[in-house]
């Protein structure tokens, strides 16, 4: 009865209409769920809600925001209506709604419309008629309604063919009357409708085929329709209204009759043509259209073809250039859409072709003829595509296929080109080509297999690019050769003419594969080789052979060029003479061996110069094999043809110089030789240098044989340089012809000299060049000045004293006349401007200048003599080199090399004895210093490099005949040495051939190399150790006359041994780690110092320790420090304060901290091993100099001093006697007690400077002392521990008084001493601290710093905790406010670790307890946070005392208090007894709900936290009240679990846990352990109240106040808790089943959602009401109200009413 009576009561309607209005609102999120709680609703009434939205839609769009979204649902409720359930009187009045609304505005795709037009066809699936009578209606009616039906009709088609189809009469009837008065801009529209229309009918006829929807009414409305579109319509001048008239047209082809469609044809054909000519995109379409229209016409089983071809050829004349449009993708926007339009124009022609085959092929090829490009290669694309198709109707008609290919060939275009390359590879595969037509094909496919980028100028614009033609050339040919057998009697040997003609040299590569594949397919290649002599016009094998090697030339080729004609060699070897097949057997796999890994090759920049050697090696191997004079000759002919298939700029070029040169050599005809060299001149292009070199190179080759004949032949061309009437008018004119001119000659002739001496014979060259050198003829070659030239002729300087080398090297040695002279040359060539820098330096001058040290080593290497000038005018000008950047490294890494063989060439060559040697070398050395110390790391490498090598040659040049281990006469230990480096010093005394040691510096070498021997770079490391070696394997092999060292020589050769043993390391173990090796290094050179050495190397160390490289610096401070204390004993007084001064002067520019530190620990190091006085004085003085002088605290790096404090402090030795003098600083100075006096500055004002300045240095003393963390240093605070601790804890409160109130000195000089105090201790953790919050002002946090110390300090020294507290106990009764709570933050963390201290603890709780009614707020919550912080076993006893306390401040004015409070309670009930609790148990709840509803989220997290943690004393007699506590919350922690604080949501889950077993629910785990609710999500949250709501309503007997004080939480402050409470209390409505519950709540609730609905400003709010309606709705137990209907009188008055929802 209740329910009978709730369902009538419902206001169901009422909150439809609702949801209906909220789908107007301004949040998505709103509408979203009003959306969704309308589907649900319309699942179970759908006309329930077309009742509400047919109440709200009749105002239109103009009263209701969101008519889209209306009627979006009432086309779902329509499609949710079943089968008889829909009234047609209803459905009549939505549909008449939804036209009205459509035909409202002149808009005809707006989305309220196709909403709109969707209730429409949702309306015709349930009353197709009844939908379609009412478009009917307005078909008639304005013109502006009818586009916006028809499209209805459209897609009412489109969805339910089955139903529109037979339907199709009555549109048509209707349509076609008003079909003619259409404006142009609703055509389209109309067009698309019979499209649809179209397509409905065939789907229908493809279903049902029994039955034919197309009698003789609708054939006639098609065809009338199919008359309008096609007569007015297609002929419009709008394009949109063609276009998709052309598109229904092609739809409806098939519907109409043949008779129809035979008379619209002449019109239809064109209209549909049309279209091509506009718009290309619109191709595909019209295609579409005309491949329907063709198939119908022609193919149709009803009757013969309507069109004869001749009708027909219009209509392929204009696809035939859609093939090219398509095809192009600049011109058709999608690609995909081309090919698709491709693919509908082929289709068009096949359908043809199947009727008229014939016919067709003429006119393809009629088209060909025209040479018209777009139709050319229309017709070839379609003859591709038909042939294989159309063979058999085409098979008569090969010949003129052939014929009318063969007149295309010579065809421009490149899209013609290529579409005949793939017609004729099809032609091919069908067997038409035969005979010289097929000849001819081939060459066609080779020819454009070569083509180049550069071969058509008009590439730009074309279709097809070269690169695509070339491609598809070379398949097609290779697929001639490989898959179609009977090509190879064409193929054969025409293939081989094809490999001279220069036009085909870019398909040597294909034509020699394919020559490859068709050699080894043959069983034999006799047969093959008598049809290449039987045919003339096949080349001569000669003419192979050399046009072959020749293409050799790049072994990086595409395609395998060089492979490929290898392999080509290999199989013609028979034409050629016997004994060069024997030799290609063996000598060709090596070739192709060394050209196979192209990869590989790259990797060696010298491959192309290797390459061409193995090329002449080979053909000069050959014409040895041959032994065949004649043959020898007419080869030569034949090479001296090749020089017509080349360009001068080709390097094939340069290799066919060299090749007639290497054969020149082997002839013995003079006259020959002569006239071929005259040839090869007048062919070569001195302008190129690469041509310029293969002709230099020739001619040396030839000059092998023939240097007489050369050397005649390049005098002349030196006599007639610039001798020509001609020149020397063109030099009048214009001087850079005359400087090209002559640069390109000179250059030549100079190459060419300098070759003809390299390859000339050794023992006839002397003659020749003095001539050269003497006469001065060289110097008419020096007038250049292009790089190049440059270049050339210092390479031929370079062969010239190369010459002289290898003649000497032979026996035949002589001197090289002005050599002096020659090397100024080279330095003038190699010169740049004097503004020039050398990293400005361009790559060419790069090139010149690396040449250039090459040949001044050359000319530096040969007699005579060098002397001081040019020795040094030399190395002025070159040492430069080792600054030039690394890039590009392919010609800086030789040009460095370069450098350093030039100077090790002139160390060598320099000095009259030992001294003047070693002078030079340190002289050479020093140069070198800067680059060995320099940041850049390939510049150390460098210098290194350079001072390695130079020792090296200084090594050999300077020690022999002396043992290393001192013996004398002969011994197995002597070392070999060239005495022909001594020059005629033989035979003079040991003391002018050697220098004596301290002429090598090595104090001053060692520091300087010494730092690189820790270097980041592994390489200077290793090069860095080596040069120490060598300097002390020279000083100790130097003859013992000279050895005035006074080291015991045992010791010093065991440690040079050792130095050697850590080389040998290095280069053996590259993992070895380089600190160890470091140290043993340092340790060597201890011993092998004498005691001068190590004080010029300690006194030269600055540079060492400020070394730009971090690690080095690092190495040669720990150097330093080994060296003074392990010899320090031996320094005097002034060495030590020197060495003081220098490290210090090191430490000073040393910016970086942990350097500076590290150097300073090297002054440490001093001072303990020597006098600490004089180093301490030296310290303190520069000290107190930096404290008057500059501003210590800006100092880049920081203070060195202070530095210099900390590392005293933290040694074990220093640190004693450096304390002593601190120690009265600190009696005397107080930085607390001083700042304490507020005002008080003046006191410093009557002391001296002096005083003033060593109070200044004092405190930085002591801090640093304190930073240092020694054990002497803590040792001196140990004993005051505890009174130190207790001061600066109280005066850091008051420092933060004072900050507070903007005096920040006194906190950070309180803060410094601090800090250092906590450094002192070794309480980095408390440093930490301090340095992270010490400078916070706001009280919260300076409060927590002091308990952070406490923390620490109580962790790190428990003994000395009581002390403090005893202090600080006694603190909180000082008058000041900042210190009793400094006082107290301290006592509140410090009581945690004081359980052992009975008496003490009593007072601190007494004390504590006494505070707590402080005036300071924060003394209060500080004190009790304290009490609750004591240890467990002292809290047993105060339980009950803190707890009271807890009890009273819970009611405290200041919230901070109380949020103190209860967050101390949450700690007391871990561990809080049932005696202690369980009588205030009930008063602690009470406190804990008031603050539930706290506007402070930390309030209500903890109140929620730890009303949850009282659970566990619900015993004994307090267990029911307590119970009664947790019923009267759980609403409010439900409505809580979804709050948007985090940690709200956190201590709801808790608590709701810890209530469990309380409320007696079962199967509580699993639904606590659900994933849903711990998660975050609002609809796992709504999952898990649902869940819990049905135990609730199932198990639960006080859903009746569940659901009170849901309520009540409906006007919470939190918008979020208020959706929450709207969820809680519909779910638990929607599942009870008490009648009582649901006649007393559903009302109320209903009734506060509609409120909630219309008045709440928060969309989540409204979100909720309109889910929660929906859930009310969907679930309720009635079904009454599923019957209820909106009274449809009434509601047309409330939909006019205004709206009431919140925007």
């Amino acid at each position: 009865m209740a329910s009978s009576s709730l369902g009538s009561s419902i206001p169901a309607p009422e909150a439809v209409q609702l949801l209906v209005s909220s789908l107007s609102d301004d949040s998505s999120v709103v509408k979203e769920a009003s959306m969704a709680s309308l589907r649900d609703i319309a699942s179970l009434n759908p006309l329930l809600v077309l009742d509400c939205c047919y109440a709200v839609s009749r105002g239109g769009r103009r009263r209701f925001g969101n008519i889209a979204g209306v009627f979006q649902v009432m086309a779902f409720s329509v499609g949710a209506l079943e089968k008889g359930e829909s009234d047609e009187v209803f459905m009549g009045k939505l549909a008449k709604i939804a036209t009205a609304e459509i035909i409202s505005s002149k808009e005809l795709n707006a989305d309220w419309q196709r909403q709109a037009s969707g209730l429409l066809v949702s309306i015709g699936t349930h009353f197709p008629d009844l939908m379609m009578e009412e478009i009917f209606l307005h078909l008639s009616g304005p013109a502006t309604a009818s586009p916006a039906m028809v499209q209805i009709l459209a897609d009412f088609a489109s969805s339910d063919a089955l139903q529109f189809t037979p339907r199709l009469k009555d549109v048509l009837s209707r349509v076609l009357p008003i079909l003619g008065n259409v404006r142009d801009v609703h055509r389209p529209i109309f067009a698309n409708a019979f499209k649809c229309w179209s397509q409905a009918v065939w789907l229908y006829i493809t279903d049902l085929t029994s039955d034919s929807p197309l009698d003789s009414d609708v054939l006639s409305y098609l065809n009338s329709a199919f008359e309008l579109l096609l007569r007015v319509w297609a002929t419009s001048r709008d394009h949109k209204v063609r276009v998709s008239t052309v598109e229904a047209l092609g739809q409806m082809v098939g519907l109409i009759t043949r008779t129809k469609l035979k008379s619209a044809l002449p019109r239809l054909i064109p209209a549909i043509l049309e279209l091509y000519k506009k718009d290309h995109d619109d191709a595909l379409l019209a295609t579409c259209s005309l491949y329907n229209l063709l198939n119908a016409s022609l193919l149709s089983e009803s009757g013969p073809p309507l069109l004869d071809f001749e009708d027909l050829t219009i209509v392929l004349s204009t696809l035939l250039p859609v093939i090219s449009i398509s095809s192009d993708n600049k011109r058709c926007s999608d690609l995909s859409v081309g090919r698709k339009a491709y693919n509908e124009v082929q289709r068009c022609f096949l359908a043809v072709g199947l009727v008229y085959p014939e016919d067709l092929f003429t006119f393809l090829l009629n088209k060909c003829k025209l040479k018209e490009d777009p139709l050319t290669f229309g017709a070839l694309c379609v003859l591709k595509h038909l042939l294989p198709r159309l063979c058999e109707a085409w098979h008569s008609k090969r010949p003129l296929l052939v014929e009318a290919a063969s007149s295309l060939l010579d065809e421009q275009s490149l899209a013609v080109r290529k579409a005949l390359s793939e017609l004729i590879v099809v032609m091919a595969s069908h067997c038409y080509l035969v005979g010289p037509s097929g000849e001819l094909f081939v060459e066609y496919l080779v020819r454009h297999s070569a083509i180049g980028e550069i071969d058509n100028p008009k590439a730009k614009g074309e279709l097809v690019s070269p690169t695509e033609l070339r491609a598809v050339c070379g398949k097609g040919l290779l697929l001639l050769t490989v898959t179609i057998p009977e090509m190879e009697y064409i193929l054969w040997p025409f293939l081989l003419k094809m490999i001279i003609p220069r036009v085909y040299t870019g398909a040597v590569a294909s034509v020699c594969r394919c020559i490859s594949e068709l050699c080894r397919r043959r069983s034999s290649t006799t047969p093959m080789l008598i049809e290449c002599k039987a045919r003339a016009d096949i080349p001569s094998p000669e003419e192979l052979f050399t046009r072959l090697v020749v293409l050799l030339h790049n072994p990086l080729a595409k395609e395998q060029l060089a492979t490929q004609i290898l392999t080509v060699l290999g199989y013609l070897s028979p034409l050629f003479p016997k004994n060069i097949s024997m030799f290609w057997q063996d000598e060709i796999p090596k070739m192709k061996a060394y050209v196979f890994d192209t990869e590989d090759l790259k990797l060696d920049p010298s491959y192309q110069e290797n390459w061409d050697d193995m090329i002449i090696n080979f053909l000069a191997e050959s014409l040895d094999v041959t032994q065949d004079a004649d043959w020898i000759i007419s080869l030569g002919n034949a090479f001296a043809k090749q020089y017509n298939l080349y360009a001068p700029e080709d390097d094939h070029a340069a290799l066919l110089h060299r090749c007639m040169g290497i054969l020149l050599q082997k002839v013995n005809d003079r006259a020959y030789v002569r006239d071929k060299i005259d040839w090869i001149y007048e062919q070569a292009d001195i302008s190129i240098p690469a041509n310029r070199l293969g002709l230099a190179k020739a001619m040396g080759l030839v000059a092998a044989s023939h240097l007489d004949t050369v050397l005649e032949k390049l005098k002349v061309i030196l006599d007639n340089v610039g001798q020509s009437i001609f020149q020397r008018i063109l030099s009048l004119f214009s001087e850079s012809y005359k400087t090209e001119d002559s640069d390109d000659i000179h250059a030549a002739l100079a190459l060419m000299y300098g070759y003809a001496a390299k390859y000339a014979p050794s023992s006839v060259i002397e003659a020749r060049i003095d001539a050269l050198v003497g006469t001065n003829m060289l110097s008419r070659l020096l007038h250049v000045r292009q790089q190049t030239a440059k270049q050339a002729v210092i390479t031929a300087i370079d062969l010239l004293g190369r010459a002289v080398i290898n003649a000497s090297e032979s026996g035949a040695k002589f001197p090289l006349k002005r050599r002096d002279t020659m090397l100024d040359y080279i330095l003038t060539l190699m010169g740049r401007d004097e503004n020039e820098g050398f990293a400005e330096s361009s790559l060419e001058l790069l090139n010149t200048q690396a040449l250039a040290l090459n040949a001044c080593t050359t000319l530096v290497s040969v007699e005579p003599k060098l002397t001081v000038e040019t020795r040094n005018r030399v190395m002025k000008a070159t040492l430069g080199f080792f600054a030039l950047p690394n890039d590009p490294s392919d010609v800086i890494t030789p040009l460095i090399d370069n450098l350093v063989t030039l100077l090790c060439a002139i160390l060598l060559t320099s000095g009259e004895d030992g001294r003047s040697r070693a002078e030079q070398l340190l002289h050479l050395l020093r140069q070198l210093d800067q680059y060995v110390s320099s940041p850049i790391d390939y510049q150390r490498k460098r210098g290194c490099v350079a001072v390695h090598e130079m020792l090296l040659k200084f090594r050999k040049l300077c020690v022999a005949g002396y043992c290393a281990l001192g013996c004398s006469g002969d011994c197995p230990h002597r070392k070999y040495v060239d005495r022909s480096m001594q020059g005629n010093f033989s035979n003079l005394p040991s003391v002018f051939l050697f220098p004596d040691r301290e002429v090598l510096c090595l104090g001053d070498r060692v520091i300087t190399y010494l730092p690189r021997c820790a270097d980041t770079n592994s390489e200077v490391r290793k090069i860095s150790a080596q040069i120490l070696d060598q300097f002390f394997s020279i000083s100790l092999s130097l003859p013992k006359a000279a050895l005035s060292s006074g080291l015991n020589s045992e010791d010093s050769y065991k440690a040079l041994s050792s130095l050697e043993d850590v080389i040998a390391i290095l280069k053996s173990d590259a993992s070895i780690d380089p600190s160890e090796v470091f140290n043993r290094i340092v340790s060597s050179i201890c011993d092998l110092l004498t005691e001068d050495e190590l004080v010029a190397a300690l006194h030269s160390s600055t540079a060492a320790i400020c070394d730009k490289i971090r690690q080095s610096a690092e190495g040669a401070i720990q150097a330093v420090t080994e060296f003074v204390s392990r010899r320090g004993s031996q320094l005097s007084d002034s060495d030590i304060s020197r060495t003081t001064q220098s490290f210090l002067s090191a430490a000073v520019h040393i910016s970086e901290k942990n350097l500076r530190v590290e150097a300073i620990g090297a002054i440490s190091a001093l001072a303990e091993n020597t006098q600490s006085s004089i180093v301490f004085n030296e310290v303190l003085a520069t000290a107190g100099r930096d404290i008057v002088t500059k501003d210590i605290t800006r100092m880049r790096g920081g203070w060195p001093m202070q530095d210099a404090f900390y590392a005293f402090s933290q040694h074990t030795e220093l640190s004693v006697l450096f304390m002593e003098h601190l120690i009265s600083v600190l009696n005397r100075s107080s930085l607390v007690k001083a700042d304490s006096h507020k005002g008080d500055n003046t006191s410093s004002s009557s002391e001296t400077h002096v005083e003033d300045d060593i109070l200044q240095a004092a405190i930085f003393a002591l801090t640093a002392f304190f930073r240092g963390g020694g054990k002497i240093g803590k040792k001196a605070v140990e004993k005051s521990y505890s009174s130190v601790v207790g001061a600066l804890t109280l005066q850091l409160g008051s420092c933060h008084g004072l900050a507070s109130s903007g005096k920040q000195d006194p906190l950070r000089v309180l803060l410094t001493s601090f800090q250092a105090f906590c450094d002192c201790v070794g309480d980095f953790e408390m440093g930490k601290i301090l340095a992270r919050n010490g400078v916070q002002t706001e009280k919260e946090k300076w409060v927590d710093l002091i308990g952070s110390i406490a923390g620490c300090i109580s962790i790190k020294r428990p003994k000395e905790v009581r002390h403090i507290c005893m202090i600080l106990t006694k603190a909180l009764n000082r008058p000041q406010r900042f210190q009793r709570e400094a006082a107290a933050a301290a006592l509140s963390e410090f009581i945690r670790y004081s359980g052992d201290f009975s008496s003490v603890m009593e007072e601190m709780v007494e004390a504590l307890c006494r505070h707590v009614s402080d005036d300071s707020p924060t003394v209060r919550r500080l004190c009790l946070r304290g009490l609750v912080q004591m240890p467990s076993a002292c809290m047993n006893h105060y339980t009950t005392q803190v707890i009271g306390v807890i009890l009273a401040l819970l009611d405290d004015l200041e919230e901070s208090v109380q949020l103190t409070a209860v967050s101390c309670l949450l700690m007391v009930t871990e561990s809080a007894s049932n005696d202690a609790v369980e009588p205030i148990l009930l008063n602690l709840s009470v406190r804990l709900r008031n603050l539930q509803v706290s506007m402070d989220p930390k309030m209500r997290a903890n109140a929620f936290a730890a009303f949850g943690a009282l659970s566990k004393y619900a015993t004994g007699g307090q267990r029911e009240g307590f119970v009664e506590q947790i019923h009267s919350t759980l609403p409010r922690l439900i409505v809580h679990l979804h709050d948007d604080d985090a940690n709200i949501r956190q201590a709801c889950r808790g608590t709701l846990k810890r209530f469990a077993p309380l409320m007696d629910i079962k199967d509580h785990s699993s639904l606590y352990d659900s994933r849903a609710f711990a998660s975050d999500d609002r609809t796992d949250y709504e999952n898990f109240v649902r869940d819990l709501s049905k135990h609730l309503v199932q198990e639960s007997e006080r859903v009746d106040t569940y659901m009170a004080s849901t309520i009540q939480a409906f006007d919470a402050p939190w918008p979020v808790v208020q959706a929450n409470a709207i969820h809680f209390s519909t779910t638990m409505l929607s599942l009870s089943e008490d009648h009582h519950i649901i006649s007393l709540y559903y009302p109320q609730v209903f009734e506060t959602l509609v409120s909630k609905m219309t008045r709440s400003q928060d969309s989540v709010v409204r979100a909720a009401c309109s889910s929660a309606f929906g859930l009310l709705l969907r679930s309720t137990k009635s079904t009454l109200w599923r019957g209820a209907r909106l009274d449809r009188t009434d509601s047309g008055r409330k939909a006019n009413e205004p709206e009431s929802i919140k925007k």
